[in-house]
């Protein structure tokens, strides 16, 4: 008897349909084709243990398992369940007409118990794109993929629980959550707050501006001034996840597998801090099942990358594309992948050896030319992508024995949001621009009008620091942040002032 039932591929952070089709005839051997891979091929033998511990049989005849498209590869073991229930059907053990309604996906246990898989997002985006009634996945998967509407989500533990659900025997409720309750229910949770911070009001401000424009952003400073502090505090002054974003941003923690137990969508930004000691590949993703890597997992948050001059110079290099296209594409003789890494780099790094040249206090110990080899670690071309680059000096103890508290991060989160709604307004009918970090030459020229007083600010800048022609544009992005912070229309000297300020690095004879 010949049966068809469905489960899904997923390739990058997109779903595929995957027919399985069934056929039990006269015979005794086992074949399964469509270029299954051998965590698939050896679910003949889970499916066996799991057939004979709930009382069903595998079949003593010729099996045939199909899956189609034959051209994609079928990789690891969350097709056992499918494949399970086709099986048993073909066989006539279960009798059920909804099979082909449901998308069906689950890893089978020796006893058949039902675990967790990964993807249950873009699964069952595609299964509602594609007009299945549901999708039965396995209990702790139910939750993510509940996040999509309009769509029956039915959360198994056992086999038996699965087949008597298809029989009409057992009612099992769809699950179902409030995407928007959730996210309106986070939006205001801080764990780390500003007001923590004693001091470093410059720092401050300049991770307010990259935070109301999307700019990337370096601190450098000696041992112990708090950059690391600083920097594990910018989400909580970020704007929260709009619902598209919060789905772009599960869909990649879905395939990667790193969701909670139990957690339905990302309702916070992620904020993503790996070791220097990081391979290129775990960076960007890939592999030979290729996976996002860290620079995808901060999509729609902050990648922090603390000691920067630590991280390989091949690990850094690999950045300098996704920082201005946004995206990694990621290309193996199979097939071609594509994942969005809309993120903002956040870095920190001492400004030498020692850690302390230009300190008021300790005197730094580095040899002559030391300084400057140390900075050299960074290329000029990732250097000129990051938007802000500030000096982060120690604390006085008059500042750090204060018990006056700082601005919170609610206040300064709230003039971030107003800048990004000034943002969202002007780039509405732009595709893939919704902040200022992400303006493209032309948009730069549209909206950063300069007056004749700011052009001769911005030669002189230009010419003392001997800007390139991305510094250039970085300085431009920057200043139209801070007009929007201050609801100026116009960029006006101060502005831009401010803006050019914020490129410390660039200082004639900084590293002496």
């Amino acid at each position: 008897m010949l049966v068809k039932c469905y489960g899904a591929a997923v390739q990058g952070i997109d779903a595929t349909i995957i027919t399985i089709e069934v056929n039990v005839s006269i015979g005794i051997r086992f074949f399964m084709v469509g270029l299954p891979d051998s965590a698939v091929k050896e679910s003949h033998e889970r499916m066996l243990s799991a057939f004979t511990y709930n009382g069903y049989k595998f079949p003593r005849q010729q099996v045939i398992v199909n899956m189609s498209p034959a051209d994609i590869r079928k990789e690891g073991a969350s097709y056992d369940l499918p494949l399970a229930l086709g099986i048993m059907a073909a066989n006539n053990q279960i009798r059920c007409d909804n099979l082909s309604q449901y998308i069906i996906m689950g890893e089978l246990s020796l006893d058949g118990s039902i675990l967790p898989i990964k993807g249950a997002l873009p699964i069952a985006l595609k299964a509602k794109t594609e007009g299945f009634k549901g999708v039965i996945l396995p209990k702790a998967n139910a939750l993510e993929a509940a996040v999509v509407t309009s769509l029956e989500v039915i959360g198994v533990e056992t086999l038996v629980d699965v087949v008597q659900f298809l029989e009409g025997t057992k009612q099992i409720a769809a699950t179902k959550i409030c995407t928007d309750a959730l996210l309106a229910a986070s939006s205001n949770h801080i764990d780390l707050d500003f007001s923590e911070v004693k001091g470093q009001e410059n720092v401050k401000r300049a991770m307010e501006v990259a935070a109301a424009g999307g700019h990337n952003l370096i601190l450098i400073g000696p041992p112990g001034s708090g950059k690391s502090m600083l920097a594990k505090r910018l989400p909580s002054i970020l704007p929260p996840l709009s619902l598209l974003e919060a789905l772009e941003t599960t869909k990649i923690h879905s395939v990667a597998g790193t969701m909670g137990k139990n957690c339905s969508i990302m309702c916070q930004r992620p904020f993503r801090s790996p070791h220097h000691t990081i391979s290129d590949v775990a960076l960007v993703g890939g592999g030979s099942i290729p996976q996002p890597g860290e620079m995808s997992l901060a999509h729609n948050g902050v990648l922090f990358l603390d000691e920067l001059p630590e991280f390989k110079r091949s690990v850094l290099e690999v950045m300098r594309q996704p920082l201005e296209d946004r995206k990694i594409t990621i290309s193996r003789a199979a097939l071609t992948v594509d994942y969005p890494a809309s993120f903002m780099l956040v870095a920190s790094m001492n400004p030498c050896p020692c850690g302390y040249y230009n300190h008021p206090e300790k005197e730094c110990v580095c040899a002559p030319g030391a300084v400057q080899k140390y900075l050299n670690r960074i290329s000029g071309p990732l250097m000129d992508r990051i938007d802000i680059q500030i000096e982060v000096t120690p604390v006085p103890f008059e500042e750090l024995s204060n018990r006056q508290a700082s601005e919170n991060s609610s206040s300064i989160r709230e003039r971030v949001i107003r800048a990004r709604n000034i943002q969202f307004q002007r780039y509405r009918n732009e595709e893939n621009v919704h902040c200022n970090a992400q303006m493209t030459t032309r948009l730069i020229q549209q909206y950063v009008v300069l007056d004749e007083q700011c052009k001769c600010l911005l030669k002189r800048a230009v010419d003392q620091l001997k800007l390139s022609a991305r510094a250039y544009d970085r300085i431009l992005k920057v200043s139209r942040t801070i007009a929007d912070l201050e609801g100026s229309k116009n960029v006006l000297a101060k502005h831009l002032m401010e803006a050019i300020t914020y490129r410390n690095l660039d200082r004639e004879n900084w590293a002496g």
